[in-house]
Order: C-alpha cells, then sequence, then structure tokens
C-alpha cells in the first residue's frame, strides 16, 4: 500500500481544539449557575431567641436534610447564611418545614452486603434538622442523608422519637427485619376505627406513613396541616427527535503507514427520547435515554501513484442505531425557558456497514467490514414551554473498525437536534 498521509496530525489538533473548546463552554454554562440560577422564595425562620424573622429563603428543594441555609431580608438585600446551631426552625413558602432537634438517630447501614448481626437500632445522639411531613395531634417528621432515611414521631408536647426499621442478619444468613414502628404505632396512635391488620400491613415509607397520621388527626377531628409540594411535577417526557449530523471520519493502517483522513459528510437522523427528571433539587437534573437511527455515506478520492490507475476512492457507508444514555441539568431562565447542557455515554449498534476502498477501474483495493464502539458525546441546548426543544451535540471520537488489528478509525459527529415533546 502506498503512504497516503492528508496531514492526520493536523486533523488530531483540531479535534483536541473542539474538545477543550467544548469543555470550556459547558464549564461555563455550570457556573453561571452559581449565580443566576438562586431561587430565593417566601419564608422564615425562628432563631434561638425564639424572634420570627420573615424573608426570603434560598429554596434548593433539599435532598437530604440541610445543615444551613441561605437567605435574604428582602430582594435587593445581600445574601446571608444561617447555620443548625442558630435557628430552631424555618420554613419555605408553606411547603416545607424544617425543625431543630436533639434525638436519638439509628445509624445502622442498610446495604444489603453490609448488614449487621444485630436487630436492635444503633442509636447515636444527633442534633438535626428534621423535615416536618404532618402537624397535627400527631406529627411525623423525616430524615434524609443519602441511604439513610429515617422517620420520627411526636404527640402534641411530647418529646421526638425515631420510629423503628431495621434490617439485619439472622443466623440463617437470610435478611431479618425489625419492624417495631408498627407496634409504637399501634401503642400511641389509637383510633377506634383502625384495625390491627392496618398497621401490621404498613411499609416503613413516606406515603404509608403520612396516610396513618393523616388518618389519625382525621380519627379525632383534627385540623392536620400537610407539607408537600404544591406544584404539579413534570417528571417524566417523551420527545421525538430529528436531527441534522455533520460527520467526519479518518483511517490508517498501523502496519503499512495508510491513512486517509477528511472523509465527511452530513445526513438526517431521528431518535425517541425517553426523559426521567429527579422530584429534587427543583427539577433540575434528569437522565435521558434515546434510541437513535443514524446514517453516514461519503466518500474521498487521494492521488496513490503506486497503484494502478493512479487514485484511490474510498467509499464509506455507515449505519447504526446509537442509544445515548444520558445525564441532563437545567438552568431555569423563566417559567418558560430554560436551557441545559448533557454528558452522555453513548452505545452503538451498526448494522450493514462497511468501508470500500477501490481502484480508479472499480476494483476493489480493500474491503473492511464496519463494527463500532461506544463513546462520549456532550451537548448544549435550549427548551422552551417543556415541549420544543433544541441541542448542539458534539460526539468524541469513535471507533468503528474495532475488529481489525492493524486498522483504526476516528468517526465524529457534531449534531442540530429539534425535539418535540408529546408525552
Amino acid at each position: 500500500m502506498g503512504h497516503l498521509k492528508p496531514e492526520p496530525y493536523k486533523n488530531n489538533y483540531k479535534q483536541m481544539k473542539i474538545k477543550k473548546q467544548l469543555v470550556f463552554i459547558l464549564t461555563a454554562i455550570l457556573s453561571l449557575n452559581c449565580y443566576s440560577q438562586i431561587s430565593f422564595e417566601k419564608g422564615y425562620f425562628v432563631d434561638n431567641n425564639n424572634q420570627k424573622t420573615t424573608c426570603l429563603i434560598k429554596n434548593i428543594d433539599w435532598a437530604n436534610n440541610p445543615t444551613e441555609f441561605e437567605y435574604k431580608l428582602s430582594k435587593n438585600n445581600e445574601t446571608k447564611k444561617l447555620t443548625i446551631k442558630l435557628v430552631k426552625e424555618f420554613g419555605v413558602n408553606n411547603t416545607s418545614k424544617y425543625l431543630r432537634s436533639i434525638v436519638k438517630l439509628d445509624i445502622s447501614i442498610n446495604d444489603i452486603n453490609k448488614l449487621s448481626k444485630q436487630k436492635n437500632p444503633i442509636f447515636k445522639e444527633k442534633e438535626l434538622f428534621l423535615k416536618v411531613l404532618i402537624e397535627g395531634k400527631a406529627n411525623l417528621y423525616e430524615y434524609i442523608d443519602g441511604n439513610l432515611r429515617r422517620y420520627f414521631y411526636s404527640k402534641e408536647a411530647s418529646i421526638i422519637k425515631q420510629l423503628i426499621y431495621k434490617r439485619y442478619e439472622t443466623n440463617e444468613l437470610s435478611i431479618g427485619k425489625n419492624n417495631r414502628f408498627r407496634q409504637q404505632l399501634w401503642v400511641h396512635l389509637k383510633c377506634a376505627k383502625f384495625k390491627i391488620n392496618k398497621i401490621q400491613n404498613l411499609k416503613y415509607n413516606r406515603d404509608d406513613l403520612v396516610k396513618i397520621f393523616t388518618a389519625y388527626d382525621e380519627c379525632h377531628n383534627n385540623n392536620v396541616k400537610k407539607f408537600e409540594r404544591k406544584e404539579k411535577r413534570d417528571l417524566f417526557n417523551l420527545s421525538f427527535r430529528p436531527r441534522f449530523n455533520k460527520s467526519s471520519l479518518s483511517i490508517n493502517n498501523t502496519f503499512s503507514d495508510f491513512t486517509i483522513s477528511g472523509i465527511e459528510g452530513t445526513g438526517f437522523g431521528f431518535g425517541i427520547e425517553a426523559e426521567f427528571i429527579f422530584p429534587v433539587n427543583k427539577n433540575k437534573w434528569a437522565i435521558a435515554i434515546e434510541p437513535t437511527y443514524q446514517s453516514f455515506k461519503s466518500e474521498k478520492t487521494v492521488d496513490a501513484n503506486n497503484v494502478s490507475g493512479g487514485i484511490l476512492i474510498t467509499e464509506a457507508d455507515y449505519n447504526s442505531i446509537e442509544i445515548p444514555l444520558s445525564l441532563r441539568h437545567y438552568f431555569f431562565l423563566n417559567n418558560n425557558s430554560k436551557l441545559f447542557v448533557n454528558i452522555s455515554y453513548v452505545f452503538d449498534f451498526s448494522s450493514k456497514s462497511s468501508i470500500e476502498i477501490k481502484r480508479s477501474d472499480n476494483s476493489t483495493y480493500n474491503s473492511l467490514d464496519v463494527k463500532s464502539r461506544n463513546n462520549l458525546a456532550f451537548g448544549i441546548g435550549y427548551k422552551l414551554n417543556d415541549k420544543y426543544g433544541l441541542e448542539m451535540r458534539y460526539q468524541t471520537s469513535r471507533e468503528i473498525l474495532s475488529d481489525f488489528v492493524f486498522w483504526n478509525s476516528n468517526y465524529n459527529t457534531l449534531s442540530i437536534i429539534f425535539g418535540y415533546s408529546f408525552f
């Protein structure tokens, strides 16, 4: 084979430059979150002197119970921070309330591979902000820290105690469950309407516990206050996503020092995206999966003095189903529009694809079957009214000649993707 090397190092430099620019853009947009995405809502806090202050609190929709929060006395005032040591209680927009309390917290590990053989809880005294779920004759509280999830209760002026639930390893190497919370509720939430099976079938989760505490307060004709999100949460979107692709391909053989680069082409593709939005942190985080059909057809002619006819024609025909698995972060501009950034791991499944290298008389010089590998992608986009979307996505280099020892390839794609959410 001839030495056909149309500036491969220059092309590699261009690819590196594009990647650096995209990383810079993503970093710059993420940094905007520190300045432009602060959401302050009406709230209050009670300090150690029992003084209540009405203010604006930065509501980040805490996934874990906080130990501090930021606030402003008014819209134009400076932002200040308060810690758990200085605040007895705080609330946001009548949808969330946190109460400081020193409690005995079961710190037992719930990981199935690290369960202890001890049935009883392992208590440690902690000062926590407990999230108030139900407030009435009987109160229900929640504490979350990563995988640690605990529920607490109190009745009127009584001290706050934890509802006990623990998984543990038995002597038979099976999983046992300490469901003492059911006994606690049967003893302390007395109601003539409650049957024992109503308690025995309870699960240790927010929904079941909120229902039983609500039923108890209603049983005693007591006003009950629930702290929950009032806004409707759209946690799942299904979108049709056609796209315009601009792709480039280079191939080389390391054994013969044979290289052809600059095989470029444009084309169209389409995908169906399922997006799942996490119901925390103000709906800013999501994951998405998007089966997508893409097609690339192009050819490149180069001079080859040592080949009959003096030229080689490279024809690339590459078709595949891409399945990007994406982590997405949103930046809300207003109630109707938002920016987003993605990082995706792209699974690729090629089909009926090949690269043919021919002489000028159309005889075959080399024939290569395409088999692709997976790669990464980065995207920046905009969404309007949770229905219309536009995204620019860059895919890093993908190897599409993975079945060969001496052949290598670099396949890159820049896409403009249009989106329409129909569900």
